[in-house]
C-alpha cells in the first residue's frame, strides 16, 4: 500500500530540516506509521540536505518505507510526504497527517527571565 500526504507549511526548509532530521523522531513517525505504539528501529535510506530524506524499517518490522521531499512554495515551503508498507496498517493515513501537523506547529519556546 502506498499512500501520500501534502501540504505547504509556513516555515523555511532549514526550520523542517532540524525538525526532521532526527533518528528518535523518525523512529517515533515509523512507529506511529505501521501501528506500533513505540518507536521503530530505521535505516536512513535518502538523505539530501534541506530537500529530501527517506528512511524504513527493517522486513521484520513491516518493512515500511517514508519519504519527506521539502520544496519552496511561495511564503512557505511545499512538503509531501509518501509512505509504503505491506502490511496496510489503518493508522498509516492519519500518522501521515499527524507528522506533517508536527512539522508544522509553533516552536514553543520559554521566554527568559532577564
Amino acid at each position: 500500500m502506498e499512500i501520500k500526504a501534502k501540504r505547504t507549511l509556513v516555515k523555511s526548509a532549514p526550520e523542517l530540516w532540524e525538525l526532521a532530521d532526527d533518528l528518535a523522531r523518525l523512529e517515533a513517525w515509523m512507529g506511529g506509521f505501521v501501528g506500533s505504539e513505540g518507536p521503530v528501529s530505521v535505516e536512513i535510506t535518502e538523505r539530501v540536505h534541506e530537500q529530501s530524506l527517506g528512511w524504513r524499517s527493517s522486513p521484520a518490522q513491516g518493512g515500511a518505507e517514508i519519504k519527506v521531499a521539502l520544496a519552496e512554495s511561495g511564503f512557505g515551503t511545499s512538503v509531501e510526504i509518501s509512505a509504503r508498507h505491506g502490511g496496510g496498517s489503518p493508522a498509516a493515513g492519519v500518522a501521515l497527517e499527524e507528522l506533517l501537523d508536527e512539522l508544522g506547529s509553533p516552536d514553543r519556546r520559554p521566554f527568559s527571565a532577564g
